[in-house]
């Protein structure tokens, strides 16, 4: 009776055996990168500087600072829309890092996918 699945001699053949080594360096790879990035923190301000986000590589807001000219109890409308200007573009800017040290990753891939 001829056998069923598996592999001849019942073992993970070589270029296989690579592949699960490579994933398993590209995951460790990855929970660096992570730890990295969410100890880091961008900065972006709007309104020429005169509001400043700070966020954390976690999507955290971890800082504001407002210009005391930006703030005007007749505008406050104004001082909300530049502090989520500010905040956007440094959430903005914490995704791309994020998108740059995945991408390093996966260029690690080209060519060793058997498919």
């Amino acid at each position: 009776m001829a056998k069923r699945g598996g592999f001849p001699g019942g073992g993970i053949p070589g270029n296989m055996n690579n592949l699960m080594k490579q994933a398993q360096r590209m995951q460790r790879q990855m929970e660096e990168n992570q730890k990295e990035l969410e100890s880091k923190e961008f900065t972006a301000s709007a309104g020429g500087g005169a509001v400043t986000v700070t966020v954390s590589g976690k999507k955290e807001v971890v800082g504001v600072k407002l210009s005391e000219e930006v703030v005007d109890p007749e505008d406050i409308e104004m001082l909300e829309d530049l502090i989520v200007a500010a905040a956007n573009e440094a959430l903005r800017q914490m995704e791309e890092a994020s998108t740059q040290a995945m991408s390093k990753i996966a260029g690690g891939l080209g060519g060793g996918l058997p498919f």
